[in-house]
């Protein structure tokens, strides 16, 4: 089988090691099978390709929109390295307000999928870092919400101490306070 699917400590977030076959020309690997990805998990249609590029200590999140725009994503990282980390925003979950996370690189190749229902942030380990990810929904403006990256109750324990933040980044609500309407 071309993947190896993994779920993590919240098992609906799954970490996805795809097979490389390469040799001194480079490598090759698929990155996405719609009927291998249902079948283990990971069902809903995306819509919506995006890239970002982000330099070493940004950290972009915690993000989300809330229904009937929740996007789920499918995270790779092409250039450089990431700490990708989900958290659990659905009211009445046995994993709420708890997170996962894992390290995503272009040398390790991993997929991170991030279901609808949980809040998605990253910070760059190296000195740049592309992401592309597909989401399972539109991007809607309006919709858009966000948790404050060091939340003491979600207690996330990030590899970096004084992240570079977006002027909207720094002014997201701690969960107690933010607005979202997931339940599980």
């Amino acid at each position: 089988m071309p993947f190896q699917f993994h779920p993590l400590t919240i098992p609906e977030v799954i970490l996805v090691e795809p097979q490389r076959f390469g040799d001194a020309r480079g490598f090759f690997m698929e990155t996405y099978q719609h009927e291998i990805f249902a079948a283990n998990g990971i069902a809903l249609q995306f819509v919506q390709d995006n890239h970002s590029r982000s330099a070493q200590g940004v950290l972009r999140g915690l993000h989300y929109q809330i229904d009937p725009y929740a996007q789920g994503k499918l995270l790779k990282v092409v250039v450089g390295e990431i700490f990708d980390v989900a958290v659990d925003i659905r009211r009445g979950s046995p994993t709420f307000g708890q997170w996962a996370g894992e390290i995503l690189s272009a040398e390790n190749g991993r997929l991170l999928y991030v279901p609808p229902g949980f809040a998605h942030g990253f910070c760059v380990l190296s000195e740049t870092a592309d992401l592309i990810y597909k989401t399972t929904n539109y991007y809607h403006p309006e919709s858009d919400r966000g948790i404050i990256w060091n939340d003491p109750q979600i207690g996330i324990q990030w590899p970096i101490h004084e992240p570079l933040l977006s002027a909207k980044d720094e002014k997201l609500p701690l969960l107690a306070e933010a607005d979202f309407n997931f339940s599980f």
